[in-house]
């Protein structure tokens, strides 16, 4: 009998549960009648809610929630809260009813009393994950931290639910933190939690973070799922273009510009095709991307420099001096260093020493070098490259070297230079040594000769050109 019972007993406890689910699916599927009905219908609607809310489903907190909620979507919001205050007459610790009134609180733009309704919603049920996920959603621009300690507690408390990734995900994102973001996205990126627009942002949070093989994996996974999508193939052309498998690049960077679906494109995407056509050796074709970049962003100086270079691979010494030229007059005033000052230098330097141009347009170029060198003397007078390179410049303007014109500024080289006993400027001090020592020959100073070249032997015993000279001194 006693089995009996039990079983009896256990039977009517099934019953009851699938009573209920079945009650509580009955009056879901009425609500979402009614739920259409509000706006087409109100008179049927409300008739047909005063049908659902009678004898003891007026004291069902759950469903006079839900009610509310309705209207909520409706944006009645009059009709909303009068559901939620017989809802708390129902159940006043229900935390559905706090959560709906943050909800209502943030129509009306009051965060902070829609913050205090979730906490609300929290403290009567500490599992209301729905609760967690709104307050963050609150801060997370307006207090980023806070939105994030929130997220934690709930990812402490409930370690699989997908969502709490995906929140915490998109907070580190908009705040640059890539390496967290990354973390968070791979949590939940294979799920069905995760959409396109997540994939896109854990590609580009990976290419950020400098991880290139990794962005572009998920890249290509992205364009398995939707061919469409353009932001996909634009980062599989960065992400190549970074790893430096050019000639892949250049396949990917013409399905992202001849792609069928219409992009927006941006100065970077220009930008990165430049550089895998500069890599691949199609310089004209780079020019034409970077001016197209430029187009786009004028701000982007350092493009006028990428151009300078292409031109320069060309030996197009024109080309090249006007955009350098170019991106030295956008620079302020305290950027423009001598280092920047010496490459145009050594530009004019390399169009004067070019067999492409005449006599007079190499002694022009070489006389503009020198005059770059010189400023590059008077602001960096402790660095040696400024006389290195006016050495060089005089040099070619006396091709004979029988006037002497780079002798003074070698001299100045090794003043610098030959008392630091440093293996690093050895070859410097040696071509400097090399020119003296010619210079002293072809003026009949044979002894001063001599000590040039040995000095060249004390620094490279093997110098074969200082031995042939001391030979031929001999």
């Amino acid at each position: 009998m006693k089995r009996l019972y039990i079983f009896l007993l256990g039977l009517f406890l099934v019953a009851g549960t699938l009573w209920a689910q079945s009650a509580d699916s009955d009056w879901q599927n009425r609500l979402d009648r009614i739920k259409e009905l509000i706006t087409t219908n109100p008179q049927q609607a409300s008739d047909e809610l005063g049908q659902l809310i009678k004898g003891k489903n007026k004291k069902d907190p759950a469903l006079l929630v839900a009610v509310a909620r309705v209207y909520f979507d409706a944006m009645q919001i009059t009709e909303a809260q009068k559901y939620v205050e017989y809802a708390k007459k129902a159940n006043n610790k229900f935390p559905g009813i706090y959560v709906l009134e943050g909800d209502i609180a943030l129509t009306k733009q009051d965060a902070g009393t829609a913050c205090q309704f979730y906490e609300q919603a929290i403290y009567f049920d500490s599992n209301c994950k729905e609760a967690y996920l709104k307050y963050a959603q609150v801060y997370k621009d307006a207090s980023p931290e806070q939105a994030i300690d929130k997220l934690l507690q709930l990812k402490e408390m409930a370690p699989d639910y997908l969502p709490v990734y995906k929140a915490l995900a998109n907070i580190y994102y908009s705040r640059n933190r890539f390496s967290q973001a990354i973390e968070a996205y791979s949590s939940f990126i294979h799920t069905t939690e995760a959409k396109e627009d997540d994939m896109v942002k854990y590609a580009f949070a990976l290419f950020l973070n400098h991880d290139f093989e990794k962005s572009l994996e998920v890249a290509r996974m992205g364009v398995e799922k939707n061919a469409k999508n353009t932001t996909f193939y634009r980062l599989i052309m960065y992400n190549l273009t970074d790893l430096k498998k050019y000639d892949e690049g250049i396949v990917a960077a013409d399905s992202f510009f001849n792609h069928p679906e219409k992009s927006d494109f941006t100065y970077l995407d220009y930008m990165y095709y430049g550089h895998l056509l500069s890599e691949s050796k199609k310089y004209n074709e780079a020019i034409a991307q970077y001016q197209n970049a430029l187009k786009l962003d004028t701000t982007k100086i350092d493009l006028w420099r990428e151009i300078s270079s292409s031109y320069e691979s060309l030996n197009d010494y024109t080309g090249s001096i006007e955009a350098y030229t170019k991106y030295l007059s956008l620079q302020s005033s305290e950027k423009q260093t001598p280092d920047l000052l010496f490459q145009l230098g050594k530009l004019y330097y390399g169009e004067g020493t070019t067999k492409s141009v005449s006599s007079a347009e190499k002694i022009t170029s070489l006389q503009k070098a020198d005059s770059v060198f010189t400023i590059i003397t008077q602001k960096a007078a402790d660095s040696y490259l400024g006389y290195f390179w006016r050495a060089r410049t005089n040099s070619a303007l006396d091709p004979e070297t029988t006037q002497g014109l780079a002798k003074p500024y070698y001299e100045s080289v090794i003043s610098l230079l030959a008392s630091k006993n440093d293996a690093r400027y050895n070859s410097v001090l040696v071509e400097c040594y090399s020119y003296l020592g010619y210079y002293c020959l072809v003026n009949n100073a044979v002894a001063q000769s001599k000590e040039f070249w040995n000095k060249i032997l004390a620094i490279d015993p093997a110098n074969a050109t200082a031995k042939k000279a001391l030979e031929g001194i001999k």
